[in-house]
């Protein structure tokens, strides 16, 4: 008998076979709704409109989450950080500045 260790200790709990191959499902393409709309510039004071693209612990979310072009990633990242600086919106969650 062949002991675990000896053939590298997977043994028949393999992960990697019971994965299927390739994508089980098609993810649509994400579409900059900046460049949708036509919008150049964005609004450090429209804070409604820059919490969209803020997660809750207060992070600024990814181009990947948000589905914004670099382009309005770095502009929404600029607003975002002034509207901060200004105290429009906030470094951090709620639950943090309480209790942190």
């Amino acid at each position: 008998m062949v002991d675990d260790r000896e053939s590298g200790g997977r043994g028949d709990n393999d992960r990697r076979t019971d994965r299927p191959r390739g994508r089980s499902h098609f993810q649509r393409r994400r579409i900059c709704a900046f460049c949708v709309d036509k919008i150049d510039h964005i609004d450090y004071k429209d804070v409604n409109m820059l919490r969209r693209f803020v997660s809750d612990q207060g992070q600024i979310q990814s181009r990947r989450r948000t589905g914004t072009c670099a382009r309005h990633q770095r502009r929404l990242t600029l607003a975002i950080k002034r509207a901060r600086f200004l105290a429009l919106l906030p470094y951090t969650a709620e639950h943090i500045r309480t209790y942190g």
